[in-house]
């Protein structure tokens, strides 16, 4: 006799109503709504003033004598020769430091790649300059190096019987430049030796063995892999020094044809409280670091893109 069984009996499993697929993003990006508007008030909404202000031709002596002049301002930025000259230093202080520590970034980062003892104490120790505060760089520089008479360049010289120059009355741009060189050298180190580390050892090896020398294999295999990683480094690096103040307000004051466009900004808004004037040229530094930044996260972009290639 064979016991039969009853079917079991199955209740219909109603299926979940999901939210629509916008209703989901926006509960994804909700948390980050603070941080937005936050950014927005911080950031945006001076720029526009800022921008607004510029269009005007505004000195804060004479509130009641503002204007509105529409580009009259961002014509005479471009067209006065005290500004223009403020360009072409900030171009020129901009291109100087940032080739002359790439070179010295370059070297030391190749130096680093070896393995040697002691590396990581010498790797830190060069890494120091990029963490002392601007000011702080800029004041050690002007005092402690640059002094004509107890500054440690004259203490060197004089010891060598050589001669004392006043070293910022007599290249003032060298000055500034040597200090921000110093100051930026160890974060084009980091960004080229990262880049060397990445390398293909095992073509580095083949290389080798097929009798390529150090030179060449420099020259047609480490040379092109940092090209991204160069222009990275140049990119940021350009960022940051279009911007700089600190050195110049510091060490010259601006004086002795070293004012750059941020120095002119603060002679502007400070010294001739012309805001519209200010705010002009202001608009123009952030412009040009907008560019800049651009060309940069292109750059960054196209590193991260090879690295997920690569793995």
């Amino acid at each position: 006799m064979t016991a039969t069984t009853a079917p079991l009996a199955t209740t219909p499993v109603r299926a979940v109503k999901q939210p629509p697929a916008r209703l989901r993003a926006w509960a994804t990006r909700a948390p980050l709504l603070p941080a937005l508007v936050f950014m927005i008030v911080v950031t945006q909404l001076p720029f526009v003033a800022t921008l607004v202000i510029s269009f005007f031709d505004w000195n804060a002596l004479y509130p009641k004598a503002r204007r509105f002049t529409g580009l009259d301002n961002y014509r005479q930025v471009l067209t006065d020769a005290g500004l223009r000259h403020s360009v072409w230093t900030t171009v020129l202080l901009t291109v100087a430091v940032v080739l002359a520590s790439l070179v010295l970034g370059l070297a030391l980062a190749l130096l680093l790649d070896r393995r040697f003892r002691g590396r990581g104490v010498v790797r830190t120790l060069l890494i120091t300059p990029f963490l002392v505060v601007p000011v702080a760089a800029a004041l050690l520089w002007k005092h402690v190096l640059y002094n004509p008479e107890y500054g440690l360049l004259n203490g060197l010289l004089h010891y060598v019987g050589g001669p004392q120059p006043d070293w910022i009355s007599n290249t003032p741009l060298l000055a500034v430049e040597a200090s921000l060189v110093w100051q930026w050298t160890p974060f084009m180190m980091l960004i080229l030796l990262a880049g060397l580390q990445s390398r293909d050892q095992q073509q580095i090896e083949a290389a080798r063995v097929d009798g390529a020398g150090d030179w060449q294999i420099f020259r047609h295999l480490t040379l092109p892999h940092l090209r991204r990683y160069l222009e990275l480094g140049a990119l940021l690096g350009s960022i940051y020094i279009v911007q700089n103040f600190d050195a110049v307000f510091t060490i010259t004051s601006g004086g002795l044809g070293t004012a750059n466009l941020p120095y002119t900004v603060y002679q502007s808004f400070y010294q001739a409280h012309e805001n519209g004037l200010a705010s002009a040229a202001g608009v123009l530094v952030v412009i040009g670091s907008i560019v800049i930044a651009t060309f940069a996260l292109r750059v960054v972009s196209s590193l991260f893109r090879e690295e997920v290639s690569r793995a």
